[in-house]
């Protein structure tokens, strides 16, 4: 006949047993914990970019009056190559026309000063544009047009004389607008250029691409 469970040791084994089932839930609540609210601004923006093209930031949670800037790294926080203050939705920020390192920052005043509250580095690459269009159109006639590049609001296509300086006018279309267009040829015939020009902060005026064509 077996022996009769102390009633002691009885009550010790069901307190560790309701220990041994309780824990995993203990365990659960504990890594299942709400996260702390992000309180502080955030930024979010491509690393690497061609040169004059625009950048597009994601940017939350940022305190009034504060603005987006590019500046070289070595720059204090009163300094910058462009300097835009945001407005809703994704703003997009013009990079400067010069391959270099540079850094995106996030500033704002602190007692009167500028203060940076957020960088991250920005590496910027030489600037590349391609054009399209006939080689040979009549005077006056429509000549389709395509150019592509890093495409800056500043940024034209324009069709001038061969030797024409860098901020010479004549036809033109805007790429930032659209990458196609179509131009109306000049009345004097002769040999013209067609030409990507970049319009950017350190660069200024640059031609990236040039096209020859003649006027018939």
């Amino acid at each position: 006949m077996a022996a009769a469970t102390p009633p002691r040791a009885a009550f010790s084994r069901r307190v560790v047993c309701l220990a041994a089932a309780l824990w995993p839930a203990a365990g659960l609540a504990q890594t299942n914990k709400p996260a702390a609210a992000a309180t502080g601004p955030f930024l979010s923006a491509a690393r690497s970019i061609m040169a004059g093209a625009p950048l597009s930031v994601f940017l939350s949670r940022a305190p009034q009056g504060a603005r987006l800037a590019i500046a070289r790294p070595s720059d204090p926080a009163d300094k910058a190559i462009v300097v835009l203050e945001p407005r809703a939705g994704v703003p997009a920020v013009q990079t400067p026309g010069g391959a270099g390192d540079y850094e995106l920052r996030l500033t704002a005043d602190r007692e009167g000063k500028p203060a940076i509250l957020l960088r991250q580095p920005l590496s910027v690459t030489e600037p590349v544009a391609t054009l399209a269009a006939p080689e040979r159109v009549g005077r006056r006639q429509a000549l389709p047009v395509r150019g592509i590049g890093p495409n800056g609001e500043l940024d034209r296509v324009v069709l001038v004389a061969p030797d024409a300086p860098v901020e010479a006018e004549g036809p033109r279309f805007f790429p930032a607008e659209n990458v196609e267009a179509t131009l109306e040829a000049p009345e004097k015939p002769g040999a013209y250029e067609l030409r990507y020009v970049l319009n950017a902060p350190v660069s200024g005026l640059r031609v990236l691409a040039r096209r020859p064509v003649v006027v018939e």
